[in-house]
């Protein structure tokens, strides 16, 4: 069974960093493009990060480049999400997903695009 749970989430001030995972198993990682996503309250979710299989392709939604940077560790099956210089507008639930593929274009961005979820973690930017 496949499980993907984040952690690292809290409550930082703006400027802030934090440093999200998301642990796999019940998978092989190494066979799998990961993405993150967020949800801020009363809007919709939406795509913030990707990375592939390999390591080798990653993409970031306009707000969080240059601030936002994500990698893997295959061998510890985990992702992670590293959010500097952190503002209130990135206040959301964070969300890790599995890909299909191991590798993706532009549909990285789509839900449909991830068959397994993790359960959220809370960022909360605010002085």
């Amino acid at each position: 069974q496949v499980q993907l749970v984040e952690s690292g989430g809290g409550l930082v001030q703006p400027g802030g960093s934090l440093r999200l995972s998301c642990a796999c198993s019940g998978i092989t990682l190494e066979y799998y493009a990961i993405g993150w996503f967020r949800q801020a309250p009363g809007k919709e979710r939406e795509g913030v990060s990707y990375i592939s299989s390999s390591g080798g392709s990653t993409y970031y939604v306009d707000s969080v480049k240059g601030r936002f940077t994500i990698s893997r560790d295959n061998a510890k099956n985990t992702v992670y999400l590293q959010m500097n210089n952190l503002k209130p507008e990135d206040t959301a639930v964070y969300y890790c997903a599995k890909s299909l593929r191991s590798r993706d274009g532009s549909s990285w961005l789509k839900s449909g695009s991830y068959d397994a979820w993790g359960q959220g973690t809370q960022v909360t930017v605010s002085s």
